[in-house]
């Protein structure tokens, strides 16, 4: 009951559900699993990807690995930023990386992603060609049956990353019951085999029918448990190492005294056009001001050489450039301090000045 319920739950409901398990079996303790060799694969693949192993993230992906041992269909629910597909990928690579270590008993895994809504209900099952009348398979049926006929012990995963709406989802119900059998237009029939998942990335269940809800295990998550304090630490790891340990430590002070309040001002105080979650907003910031620290100071800057041979053009990293503008920034006893720094002071400034110009281009623009 707890394995295949628990994780649907919001989490403001978990406590309520624990009550009633509790008040249906009074005194039952169950014991812990053992999941020790999971979670170092986990963690093992967060260290790979940059990843930052945050406590609510592993125990999604724990839920999602016990879901798919026990149903062939499923539905990661949650909005973006949520880590839906960071805990297929990480759960992807920790079971193939047991597999590889002989522990679990575990299988590799192979998994193929599908976006549903890019294309056609034809193109994506089969349809008939209106010039020839020859049956023509579609993306999903070629690639459902690659999987089927696959031998041996391999998982297979067949992600159909999109929204889901009545449009294709209920021509997967006799995929998703007890029949295993995915049924084309043209009367073919092709049956899941036993290592076989179907699983589903959706953002909500709005227009999803009972009859697909009920047929489908359900994993949701919530971005807001995450938060965007593991997304900027992922994030401080990528900035270029000539920055310094001191400018690091003073670009995370900024972000940690000016991000929450902001973010609280964008929710409470105003109104969204197109409504973003926190960790959208986060992101955005993070991209902006990594762009512009590298067009200021240079450090991280890549520039583009044009190949005469085929017109095509390759990113290169200045190096010297890029310690030329560290030694220059740590110089004076910039806001960083000490050398090999920036003066993240006279950053702000000059990124005050930039914005004040294109808000004065703008005003003079909207009174021409």
């Amino acid at each position: 009951i707890i394995d295949v319920n628990l994780c649907k739950f919001l989490s403001q409901d978990v406590p309520l559900f624990n009550g009633i398990v509790s008040d249906l079996f009074p005194g039952v303790v169950l014991p812990v699993p053992d999941y020790k060799n999971l979670t170092d694969a986990m963690e093992s693949q967060c260290v790979k990807y940059n990843l930052q192993p945050h406590p609510y993230f592993f125990e999604k992906v724990i839920q999602l690995y016990e879901m798919i041992v026990v149903r062939h269909g499923l539905m990661l629910v949650g909005l973006s930023f949520s880590g839906k597909t960071t805990a297929l990928k990480v759960l992807c690579g920790a079971l193939t990386e047991l597999c590889g270590k002989g522990l679990n008993a575990e299988n590799k895994v192979d998994m193929i992603n599908i976006n549903p809504k890019s294309v056609t209900m034809g193109q994506l099952y089969g349809e008939t060609d209106k010039a020839t009348q020859e049956w023509k398979d579609g993306v999903l049926a070629v690639q459902f049956r690659k999987l089927a006929s696959q031998q041996g012990p391999n998982r297979k995963w067949l992600v159909l990353d999109g929204p889901v709406d009545a449009i294709w989802i209920e021509n997967m119900n006799t995929v998703l019951d007890d029949n295993k059998k995915l049924c084309l237009p043209n009367s073919e029939i092709i049956a899941m085999s036993g290592a076989m998942n179907m699983i589903f990335e959706v953002a909500d269940l709005a227009v999803a029918s009972p009859a697909t809800v009920s047929r489908c295990g359900m994993v949701y998550l919530e971005p807001h448990q995450l938060g965007w304090k593991p997304i900027f630490t992922s994030w401080l790891a990528t900035l270029d190492p000539s920055l310094g340990p001191k400018t690091l430590e003073r670009i995370t002070g900024l972000f940690d005294w000016l991000l929450p309040p902001a973010l609280r001002t964008v929710k409470k105080k105003m109104a969204e056009m197109s409504p973003v979650s926190e960790s959208n907003l986060a992101v955005s910031l993070m991209r902006l001001f990594k762009a512009l620290l590298a067009d200021l100071t240079g450090i991280g800057a890549k520039v583009v050489v044009e190949d005469d041979n085929f017109g095509s053009s390759a990113p290169k990293k200045e190096e010297e450039e890029a310690a030329e503008g560290g030694a220059e920034g740590g110089g004076g006893g910039g806001g960083a301090g000490g050398g090999g720094g920036v003066d993240l002071m006279g950053f702000a400034r000059m990124l005050g000045k930039r914005i004040s110009a294109v808000s004065r281009a703008a005003a003079e623009h909207l009174d021409g």
